[in-house]
């Protein structure tokens, strides 16, 4: 099984989740969506890169759960007026504000069915934001505006972005010179062209268009993609081969010591959530094995079955009363589950703000 290194920076993971890097026999698996930069510093940097991180999608490029995946469904676009150093009265207000355009009937409580209809709504938000996003990127990697990327323009673009001299490269290139370029870059520069003619349409014509580039950055807005996403990673999850998933190759660690007791809770939590996950959710049929197109399914974020099971998870978890519904009360209750920032006196005149 691949083991991707925390010591990776935050440009290279974009991409180097891709990659089955082999580390140290005692190295730790970093939680990469645990630790994410919502609003990472060096994004003009990395537009052009794949992202590990895909907004409305249950997991990571590099396997791992997405722990910001109930908030991101729910919030959809506004996700970022919830800050943890938020005040506390303007976000009570604004969740209140939510859950009134979720109350779909204005009944005063919010069903399945109705959470469902938001979740598909927020995360065509999400669909909507990178398809926004990817025209600038395809425009910054379309020097010549024709409407088509070949491969040699997009490396190009990308070792500018790592601090290579563009015009140097682009000569090397065009006199197909050797590049001389470190076996780190190397490795990253063949996932990406892996990736990149995954992304070409039949016929191939070894160029993409905008569309084909955003299922490039964006594999969940094409199903060949998504298909793709998922083979990679059963690839570096599946250690006998057989192209399926067990509960064990699913939630294993990789041997190591461990360093202190917070460690041992990261990893005790990570199996926890994994192999509930896994039991509950991934393996749909019950049957100890999660086939491809089990998890091809599970990750598909317009799945409309998937948005109802989540709906109905969700209210679970902050229906006190059991009525299967969700009432103002409860939502303010559990902000810091929907919302990821808690409310102070969530109570608190609830009945007259509402």
């Amino acid at each position: 099984m691949a083991v991707w290194g925390a010591a990776w920076s935050r440009s290279l993971l974009a991409v180097s989740l891709l990659l089955p890097v082999l580390l140290h026999a005692d190295a730790r698996p970093a939680n990469m969506s645990a630790s994410k930069d919502k609003n990472p510093t060096t994004k003009d940097d990395n537009e052009i890169l794949p992202q590990d991180h895909l907004n409305g999608v249950k997991l990571e490029m590099d396997g791992h759960l997405n722990k910001d995946f109930h908030q991101e469904v729910f919030l959809g676009k506004e996700m970022e007026e919830f800050e943890e150093d938020s005040e506390p009265r303007r976000n009570r207000k604004k969740l209140i504000e939510i859950f009134t355009k979720v109350d779909f009937n204005k009944d005063r409580s919010v069903s399945a069915k109705e959470m469902q209809r938001w979740i598909m709504e927020k995360t065509e938000e999400h669909f909507q934001e990178a398809t926004k996003e990817n025209k600038n990127s395809f425009h910054a990697v379309d020097p010549d505006g024709d409407g088509h990327v070949t491969w040699d323009e997009y490396r190009i673009k990308f070792l500018a972005s790592k601090g290579f001299d563009e015009k140097e490269v682009a000569e090397k290139i065009k006199n197909n010179e050797d590049l001389k370029l470190d076996e780190e870059t190397q490795e990253v520069l063949e996932s990406l062209k892996d990736r990149w003619f995954q992304a070409d349409n039949p016929p191939a014509d070894q160029l993409l268009n905008e569309q084909e580039f955003l299922s490039f950055l964006h594999p969940e807005h094409s199903r060949g993609m998504l298909k793709y996403m998922v083979k990679e990673i059963v690839r570096d999850l599946d250690q006998d081969g057989d192209k399926k998933l067990t509960l064990s190759e699913f939630i294993s660690l990789p041997v190591g010591t461990v360093e202190n007791q917070q460690a041992q809770d990261v990893d005790d939590d990570w199996v926890r959530e994994r192999r509930r996950e896994f039991k509950e959710v991934i393996d749909s049929d019950r049957d100890g094995i999660v086939t491809m197109e089990e998890l091809e399914e599970y990750m598909d974020p317009m799945n409309e079955h998937n948005a109802l099971n989540e709906a109905k998870q969700m209210i679970a978890v902050a229906d006190e009363n059991q009525n299967h519904n969700l009432e103002l009360d409860e939502i303010l209750k559990y902000s810091e589950y929907f919302t990821g920032s808690k409310l102070m006196d969530y109570a608190r005149n609830v009945h007259e703000e509402f």
